[in-house]
């Protein structure tokens, strides 16, 4: 059954390009891995709430955009042994990262419906 990992994190508008390429060039090592699909997504209609947002959620600062983005993995296990490279795999080690790591949200995620 595929597993989704799904991501939300603030990214400062000025950064876009550096997060497009950082994307970019993370592609090939997820898929390198097993991952199917990358998506990557740039807010433009993320309302404030008032209760809950995704913009309360990340605690988007006034000069930051939410990025929301998905993996499709073939398995669970595929995703999880991905990810457990990421210490080890020198791939990773370069990454640039153009937000802040510690507003991100992460998980995992099996489907229930597609269509």
């Amino acid at each position: 059954m595929p597993w989704y990992t799904g991501f939300l994190t603030p990214v400062k508008a000025a950064d876009k390009d550096r997060y497009i390429a950082s994307a970019k060039a993370s592609w090939p090592v997820f898929q390198r891995y097993g991952a199917l699909q990358q998506v990557e997504t740039w807010g433009e209609d993320v309302p404030d709430g008032t209760h809950t947002s995704f913009p309360m959620a990340v605690k988007k600062e006034e000069d930051e955009v939410v990025v929301l983005s998905w993996i499709k993995w073939p398995d669970r296990a595929t995703a999880d042994a991905c990810y457990a490279t990421m210490e080890t795999d020198p791939a990773w080690k370069d990454m640039d990262m153009p937000f802040d790591g510690k507003r991100m949200m992460w998980g995992g995620f099996a489907p229930i419906f597609e269509s």
